[in-house]
């Protein structure tokens, strides 16, 4: 891992940068996200719960996602079955600067979940995507997390995974 890369609680003040992330994000993908979310009223309810994190490049900020200690309705639900019963990390809202794509960030960033949710003493890190986001479907599988089965998702299914760290 590049060591002038962390990953970090975001501030309030940097709402604005984390919007233009997900925004270009939004315009990137294709059917996932296409429904008005996330928006701006979400990334604030992020920052005002303390979900939302930043990975930062030096003094810039390159990525974002949202990390949500064992609440996920959606996940109660499913079609299929989670590895554990544990408390449990969600990651919602993945999201690199579209000058950063294709550098391998995702990866990146995934790395310093485990590592922080590992720090919190939580051995499982759950996660949902679209069936056509062919990228984070990949680095899921890479990354060793298991498909679960299926969530209802704001009105779709998702597939839904899960990795589990001793």
């Amino acid at each position: 891992m590049n060591k002038n890369i962390i990953l970090r609680k975001a501030v309030a003040n940097e709402a604005p940068i984390i919007w233009e992330i997900l925004a270009a994000a939004i315009e990137r993908r294709s059917d996932q996200w296409q429904d008005g979310y996330p928006n701006e009223i979400v990334v604030a309810d992020d920052l005002s719960k303390q979900y939302g994190y930043v990975l930062v490049e030096g003094k810039t900020i390159i990525g974002y996602c949202a990390l949500i200690l064992n609440d996920e309705p959606a996940y109660k639900t499913i079609e299929g079955q989670w590895l554990s019963n544990e408390y449990f990390m969600v990651i919602h809202r993945v999201a690199i600067a579209p000058d950063h794509l294709e550098k391998g960030l995702v990866q990146t960033m995934f790395t310093y979940i485990e590592k922080l949710a590992k720090e919190q003493d939580i051995h499982s890190l759950r996660a949902d995507t679209n069936f056509d986001n062919a990228a984070m479907l990949n680095l899921l599988q890479k990354m060793g997390y298991h498909y679960c089965g299926e969530v209802m998702m704001r009105g779709g299914k998702r597939k839904a995974f899960e990795k589990y760290c001793e």
